[in-house]
């Protein structure tokens, strides 16, 4: 592989770092999903944790370097799951942190990061205004901006997942495995990983283990048709943007492809495919209906990728990442019950 941003070493580190109640989420086959998508799954579950979603591992680094020698004071732009984790993180370091957001952002994660202690901040348009409106924060008020997916300890915060699958793979502590290793397919538990894409941290991050350690393992990137910049980007090996997204899965829905990330995600995916709104509350549904699971958008990602291509799957053992499950409740009753709108 060649050299991304991303360092096993660095990841190893974070791990010491993070909030244990972030790390060793329960990654388990769940049979009953395996009838109607036609392949062995696992689930790696990202949601068991305080905030709900993966974004701690990240946010954990952050605010250790920075309690250590940075900045007290920090700003993040987020969809929701980054402002929750950066308030948790925050909040027990001493940081003063501000989230830019949205207003029409999912109402229980903008209550969720109030709730934390973080200072919101509202705009009147998309995650790419927020984006704009924090950079100009930081500069204004001279405070330490989180770009996530840019900024190194959100990829590699998230990549600790990687090796917590790796772990599983070889039943090996993680802090002992340094060479590839190769399984035979026996005694393999999964050969392919399924990751939410939007801007990339968890993909990359996630991947770059992957293919450092356990490169016989497929990485497939997963994006709503209606948010599509990052999978067109992947796929032309340039940087691709769009005017507009049209998906419920907010937490994925970025226009504006960080060219750093793409060039680390070029290295380590090795696909990247979009999938129907249908199908993400299909996904949705099934992980409620036959895992006990109640999840955003955005962690239905994996599941509606099999859901469109049984053929390719088919004999295969997947495992995916539910990454979050910070939904509205009203709308996510709407979606489970499934109101002839949202039916596959």
């Amino acid at each position: 592989m060649t050299k991304t941003r991303l360092d096993i070493d660095r990841i190893r580190a974070a791990r010491r770092v993070i909030d244990p109640v972030f790390l060793g989420t329960p990654l388990y086959r769940c049979e009953a999903l395996e009838p109607g998508l036609g392949c062995a799954v696992s689930v790696k579950l990202e949601t068991a944790n305080p905030v709900r979603s993966f974004k701690g591992r990240g946010t954990e680094v952050v605010a250790s370097l920075l309690a250590e020698r940075g900045p007290r004071a920090v700003v993040c732009a987020s969809a929701g799951n980054l402002g929750q984790a950066l308030a948790w993180s925050g909040r027990g370091r001493g940081l003063d942190v501000t989230v830019v957001a949205s207003r029409f952002a999912t109402a229980a994660k903008l209550d969720r990061i109030r709730a934390l202690g973080a200072r919101l901040e509202l705009v009147d348009g998309d995650h790419e205004l927020a984006r704009e409106r924090a950079a100009a924060v930081a500069r204004y008020e001279g405070v330490r901006l989180v770009e996530d997916s840019l900024d190194l300890e959100t990829c590699e915060g998230a990549a600790t997942i990687g090796l917590e699958l790796v772990e599983a793979l070889g039943q090996v502590e993680w802090a002992e495995w340094t060479e590839p290793v190769e399984l035979a397919d026996t005694a393999r538990p999964f050969d392919t990983v399924l990751v939410a894409l939007g801007g990339g941290a968890l993909a990359t991050g996630v991947g770059h283990v992957m293919k450092a350690l356990a490169p016989g393992v497929e990485v497939i990137c997963v994006q709503p048709s209606g948010a599509p910049a990052m999978t067109r980007s992947w796929h032309a090996r340039r940087v691709v943007t769009t005017d507009s997204t049209d998906t419920i899965a907010d937490g994925v829905a970025g226009r504006y492809p960080i060219p750093a990330v793409l060039d680390d995600l070029l290295l380590v995916a090795d696909d990247a495919v979009l999938v129907r709104e249908a199908s993400i509350v299909a996904g949705m549904r099934m992980l409620h209906d036959h895992a006990g699971l109640v999840v955003e958008p955005s962690a239905a990602l994996g599941i509606a990728a099999v859901l469109e291509d049984r053929d390719r799957f088919a004999g295969r053992h997947v495992v995916t990442v539910v990454c979050g499950s910070n939904v509205d409740a009203d709308a996510y009753r709407r979606w489970v019950a499934g109101d002839t709108a949202n039916r596959p």
